[in-house]
């Protein structure tokens, strides 16, 4: 028979058992302190916030390990690969579809990155699509990156003719170096304004960078496009560079991540996107960026809560590993719950009726003892039943039953000593 002592070391048992579940079943497990990104090529914008994005999450504890890619195509590919390694990247918007890239997620755009093209050519070259002054000798982008598959989309749209050109597929840092060194006509790079190829090329005097004055028209054709404008003089106002306006057209980049990224690791690139890119740029005001547009990618479950009602208490107040964990147990609590309070109240319940039962027993053992002593005549028969009712009497004193019914063992034991009595012991 089962005590109240034991009766609740049993729930707490089963309370630590559901617990345990709950923690490694039913929650995911804790994120890892590591993961892999997929920037671009030297030079490039993915690059250099790659590595501003490494910065502050090693700040948090996370090692952010950094792949130098040939660019958007290239980070495609790696991230819908599940045993490549990486779990996020930057990924140029309107270059996949959720039928291509099943297995992706956005956590939103994070920033424009136009369409350069610099060339030693005259300052009223109009528009590089078209066969201009601007030379044949021209660096598009490397193989699998944005630039060259958009370069290539827009002269085709013009109807170029794509055999006048020798194009080239250097990097951002070598197609720069190209060009101030003399060995090509232009290059084409689609990057953001803090790429450092790009700021190299804007700051040299011998070079000018083309003007899309059809923006709106290269708009409305590929709606995944912006039209910006740089104004002129902020490369560098002591030299008037530009020398004028530049209208441009500027996809936007997007922070995708497998679908299978920790929510929690989520959460921390989106927090550490706002700190990167929410501040105001050239190309747009404070708080525009990081943005849930959802361009070619659904944006991820986190990735709309976060922008939507923004972090939590949890995650504002403490670090990040001690809010995950505070996290963890607060929903873990909710359960808990559910489970616990059904036990305080069903527990004192099933200790009673344990208990009555051990009395009713005892009952039912004198019960048959009466009806049997009352047919028994004096004999050795009747002496077994008084060696019966004597056990049944001890069995009552041995009983540990609580104080509370302390007033059902003593009319017990009288009723037993009664027939006792009555039968001639």
């Amino acid at each position: 028979m089962l005590n109240r002592r034991t009766l609740l070391i049993i729930a707490g048992l089963v309370l630590l058992s559901v617990a345990l579940w709950a923690v490694l079943v039913a929650l995911r497990p804790l994120p890892s302190r590591s993961f892999t990104m997929a920037t671009g090529p030297e030079g490039s914008a993915y690059a250099a916030f790659g590595e501003r994005y490494r910065a502050a999450l090693a700040a948090h504890g996370i090692e952010l390990r950094l792949v130098p890619t040939g660019g958007s195509y290239d980070n495609l590919v790696r991230l819908s690969d599940p045993d490549s390694g990486i779990s996020a990247a930057f990924v140029q918007a309107g270059t996949t579809s959720t039928a291509q890239s099943p297995d992706l997620l956005s956590l939103g755009t994070m920033f424009y990155e136009p369409l350069w093209v610099f060339c030693r050519c005259p300052a009223d070259t109009r528009d590089v699509m078209f066969p201009g002054r601007i030379g044949t000798h021209v660096s598009i982008g490397p193989e699998g990156s944005a630039t060259r598959a958009l370069a290539l989309r827009l002269m085709k749209l013009n109807n170029t003719d794509l055999a006048r050109f020798r194009f080239e597929a250097f990097s951002p840092e070598r197609a720069a170096d190209a060009l101030l060194g003399g060995q090509l006509d232009a290059v084409v790079i689609d990057t953001a304004w803090e790429s450092p190829a790009v700021q190299r090329l804007l700051a040299a005097p011998s070079l000018d960078l083309v003007s899309f004055p059809r923006a709106d028209a290269y708009v409305a054709l590929l709606p995944h496009l912006s039209k910006v404008q740089l104004p002129m003089g902020v490369a560098n106002l002591a030299l008037n560079r530009p020398s004028q306006d530049v209208t441009l057209v500027a996809p936007k980049a997007q922070l995708v991540v497998r679908s299978d990224l920790h929510p929690a690791l989520q959460y921390l690139l989106i927090d550490t996107a706002e700190r990167i890119h929410g501040g105001p740029g050239v190309f747009n005001g404070a708080g525009a960026f990081p943005a849930p547009e959802q361009v070619d990618l659904p944006l991820s479950r986190e990735a709309r809560h976060m922008y939507r009602n923004g972090p939590n208490f949890l995650r504002r107040h403490l670090p990040f590993w001690l809010a995950e964990l505070a996290q963890r147990l607060l929903l873990l609590a909710i359960p808990l719950i559910g489970i616990v309070y059904p036990l305080t109240s069903v527990a004192p319940k099933v200790w009673r009726w344990q208990i009555d039962r051990r009395v009713h027993s005892v009952y039912r053992d004198l019960l048959r003892l009466e009806k049997e002593m009352r047919t028994t005549p004096v004999g050795p028969r009747r002496d077994e039943l008084h060696a019966e009712l004597d056990e049944l009497e001890a069995r009552v004193a041995r009983a540990r039953l609580p104080d509370s019914f302390a007033a059902a063992v003593y009319e017990l034991k009288q009723n037993i000593r009664f027939i006792q009595e009555r039968y001639g012991k």
